[in-house]
């Protein structure tokens, strides 16, 4: 049987880096989507204040199998 997927939007966010607000990102998608079989990343921004940047945020278009 052919298999179906589907795509959801997430977005996570990290005070240490973009790699981290993506593994971030993943492991919560992990915990309630089953069959997750990869991310794209959308986009990449940050939170800035008083002219640092305090939190990295990642856009992840997550990719998962439906079950039948």
């Amino acid at each position: 049987m052919p298999k179906v997927a589907r795509v959801t939007t997430i977005t996570a966010a990290s005070e240490k880096n973009f790699q981290d607000a993506i593994e971030k990102g993943l492991e919560r998608a992990n915990k309630t989507l089953r069959n997750v079989t990869g991310a794209e990343l959308a986009e990449q921004k940050v939170k800035v204040e008083s002219g640092r940047v305090v939190e990295y945020r990642a856009t992840l278009n997550v990719t998962f199998i439906l079950e039948d």
